[in-house]
């Protein structure tokens, strides 16, 4: 069950282990909170989580572009 949960964790952009670990709450914790609030506001948090995976993936390219020898070409 932990292997799927990791699994689930990465491929799911990881926005509740990043938030949890900039705040110092725990993961489980964001995310019941985020199913909750969810359900009271008819799915519009979901519009938020997938802006916060954008703007982290989008800086994941950033810091990767920083060390690629192709960019300097």
């Amino acid at each position: 069950m932990n292997r799927f949960k990791n699994f689930i964790e990465w491929h799911l952009f990881g926005v509740c282990s990043w938030l949890g670990d900039k705040m110092g709450i725990s993961p489980l914790v964001i995310r019941k909170y985020f199913i909750y609030i969810s359900f009271l506001t008819l799915g519009s948090p979901v519009v938020v989580y997938l802006v916060m995976a954008f703007f982290m993936n989008l800086k994941r390219y950033i810091v990767s572009g920083k060390r690629n020898p192709l960019r300097h070409l």
